[in-house]
């Protein structure tokens, strides 16, 4: 499920979540909530594609991605995980989830 938030007035953010409630994948703040919407439905329609993800290595050793429109820019990104096979796990989770996942405004 996608969780729609209004970040204390200033904007927009929204998080893709598991069925078991753990967020999978989080947004920037929007400055509005169309432009947000349209996220998501990036989210939704570019979440297949593996050569969309961007893995990568923070400097502490944890792993984490970022989606990728088909412009580039970056859609959504991932929490930390301590291993690569935990983030491979979450962008399957992300492909699995998000094309139909519905959209909750909170």
């Amino acid at each position: 499920m996608f969780e729609l938030k209004n970040t204390d007035g200033s904007g927009y953010h929204f998080t893709l979540k598991a069925k078991n409630g753990q967020v999978i994948l989080s947004s920037e703040v929007y400055n509005s909530k169309s432009a947000a919407e349209n996220g998501i439905n990036s989210v939704k329609k570019n979440a297949p594609e593996d050569g969309r993800y961007e893995r990568k290595t923070a400097k502490n050793g944890k792993f984490y991605f970022n989606l990728k429109a088909t412009n580039g820019q970056v859609i959504g990104s991932s929490q930390m995980y301590s291993s690569e096979s935990g983030m491979e796990n979450g962008i399957n989770s992300v492909k699995e989830n998000a094309p139909e996942a519905e959209t909750k405004e909170l």
